[in-house]
This record gives C-alpha cells, structure tokens and sequence, in this order.
C-alpha cells in the first residue's frame, strides 16, 4: 500500500514524528516542575498558622468594607462565574492585620458565588477558607441596600467576571463609592473589580474616574483568555474607563500594576492584589505591617525584571535569591507565563523564560 501511495507513508511517518517531538518536548517541561511530593501542602493552613497575623496590629483603626459579586453565571452558555477567592482572601487578611475589621457585602446579600482557582491557591487563601468567622460572613454577606456609608473607613472591590455584570449599574455601590470618596474615605478595587468605579458620579456632576489614573484587568489579558469577551460581557472594562475619562495605566500581561491617584487605589489583574491592599492602607495614613512575600510575588517581581531588563538580569538575579538570600519562586507559575508566551508566537521570550525556569530547577537542588 505504501509503494503504491507514497504520500501516505510520509504523512505517517511526519505525523509519528511530530508526535514523538511533542511528547519528548512535554516531557521535559513537565521535569522543569517542582515533583508532587515537593509541593507544601496548604490545605490545612488555619489563620493562627499565619505569623503575619498574629503580628497583627491591635489597635483599633475602624472598619474596611469589600464587596464582592452576586452574580454566578455569564453569557449565553451559562458559564459558571463568581467573585475570585484569592482577591478575597489576601486583602481581608492585609486589613486585618493592620488593624481592621472587616465587612463584607454583596449586591443581593446572602451568600455570594466563588470561584477558586487551585492552580494559585497559597497558605492565606486555604487559611481563608479554614477561618470559621470569615465563612460565617460569607454566608450573609450585608446586601448592598442595607450598607451603612459612614461605618466605613474604605471600601475594597473585589474582582472576579461577575462583577461586570452586577457592579456597574448598582445604585447603593455608585451611592457608597461617592459618598465615602467625598468623605475623604479610600475606595480600593483590583482586576475586575473597577468595573464598580465606572458610572459612579461625584456631586459635583463629575464622573469619579474622569482624569484619574486607573488600572484593570485589561482589553488584552482579556481577549487572551476569553476571544468572544464582546459577546459575553457588557463592555470590556479597559475600554469603559476609558470612555469615562479615566488615565488607564496598564502594566505587562498578567503582571503587577496598580494606580494610585489620590484616595482611589486600582490593581490591574490577581497579581496585583497584595500591592493594591498595602497602598490602601497607606492612602489611609499607615504603614502596612511586615509581611513575608510570597513565591508567587517574587516570581512575577522577576517576571517583571525580565521585561524591563532581559534575561542576563534576570538570571543573575535569580541566581542570587536562591544560593545567597534563601528567597524562593514559583515554578508553576514562571512555566505558565513560559506557555503564555508560547501561544502568544513570542518564540525569543519562549526561549528566554524556559532558560530562567530550568535554571532554577538546577539551583533548586
């Protein structure tokens, strides 16, 4: 058969081999990866574990609200969507520890939906989960109609889709975030979380973002994740600040960014959650406590690093966190941006990241 048709047998054996390649190839990434058996466990993690909180401040400094989404499914295919755990979890611990007591609402009150993302999850995120009083207050979140303005000393936004969805019309959240921005209070929101920003109005008649610098989840990390974004959403959220007046500050792909203009406190993407909870709590007048940076943090610090300065920096950089300071990364996550990259066509910054992720697999030992 193969003499007859030629074209067939070389079909094969290009296929064959292209399959061979790939699992080869897959192979060997997956061995840049920290094993099962090396991956700390966290599911366990209460929060008197936690050394940060129980350095926690005692002094009494007032109360933080966060609100959260009610809404649990998006589009016409009715996908599953929610508030996101981690945006949730590490600013409630952050205002906690500086002295804080939190609140949480949502606009229908009551329970609100979660989505969990176990590839990011971490001690404070499984610690969240194990806290009884915060599940407690999860399971009646305050509806937005009932919020009392004035018990407020901020109010945190927390991303997640659905809050493109239920945040952005919602009269009590407009009513809120003017009332205490007016009130010399600091509005804080992270990913998608700004999408409550963009109708709110101030007294005056001026929109609160107008001539504001702002961050957000933006038009490309959308896209990227989501192509038919347009079809789903309302509007995309980069776009809708902008249309509102706002100064859109964007950081690199799934990277660390966050605007500070005033009292109002924006963080573009999950990353960027830590930094935007420690700027609030600066906008309020306060050192943030000392906490100790997690692996995912100085993994995008370096991912960071690589796009300002290259890989030679980045690699040296690397090399002295983990054979002088002791500092570690997350594998996991350098090897996501690695496959970012990868489907981006960004075959140089493919290389490049693959170089800093087996490097450090080779420090590791």
């Amino acid at each position: 058969m193969f003499k007859k048709y030629p074209i067939i047998k070389w079909s094969l054996i290009s296929l064959l081999t292209l399959v061979a390649i790939t699992v080869g190839l897959g192979y060997w990434f997956i061995q840049l990866l920290p094993q099962k058996e090396a991956i700390a466990n966290y599911e366990d993690t209460q929060p008197a574990d936690l050394a940060y909180l129980r350095s926690a401040i005692t002094e009494d400094r007032g109360k933080v609200l966060m609100v959260v989404t009610s809404t649990a499914e998006m589009g016409p295919e009715k996908k599953a969507t929610g508030y996101e755990l981690t945006e949730l979890a590490r600013p409630y611990y952050v205002f906690q520890a500086n002295g804080f007591a939190v609140d949480i609402a949502s606009p229908k009150g009551g329970e609100p939906p979660m989505v969990k993302d176990n590839d990011d999850m971490g001690p404070y995120d499984y610690a969240f989960l194990n806290d009884i009083r915060v599940q407690k207050k999860l399971r009646q979140t305050l509806p937005m109609d009932e919020v009392q303005p004035d018990h407020y000393e901020a109010v945190f936004f927390v991303g997640g889709k659905g809050a493109m969805f239920d945040f952005p019309e919602n009269s009590s959240i407009q009513n809120l975030v003017a009332n205490r921005y007016e009130n010399n209070k600091v509005i804080g929101a992270v990913c998608h979380g700004p999408a409550a920003l963009v109708n709110v109005t101030l007294s005056d008649g001026s929109l609160l973002v107008a001539g504001k610098s702002v961050s957000s989840f933006t038009n490309e990390e959308e896209l990227f994740l989501i192509p038919d974004a347009l079809d789903i959403f309302p509007f995309l959220l980069e776009d809708q600040l902008r249309a509102q007046g706002g100064l859109v500050k964007k950081g690199d792909l799934y990277l660390q960014q966050v605007s500070v203009d005033g009292r109002l406190v924006t963080g573009q993407n999950p990353w960027s959650t830590w930094l935007t909870a420690e700027s609030m709590i600066r906008q309020m007048g306060y050192s943030p406590i000392d906490r100790t940076i997690s692996e995912q943090e100085n993994t995008i610090a370096l991912l960071q690093l690589y796009e300002q300065e290259g890989r030679l920096a980045a690699k040296d950089v690397l090399n002295h966190w983990l054979t002088e300071k002791g500092t570690s990364i997350d594998r996991f996550l350098l090897a996501q941006h690695c496959l970012v990259a990868g489907m981006q066509g960004k075959l140089g910054k493919t290389k490049d990241l693959l170089s800093l992720l087996r490097y450090a697999k080779k420090l590791s030992h």
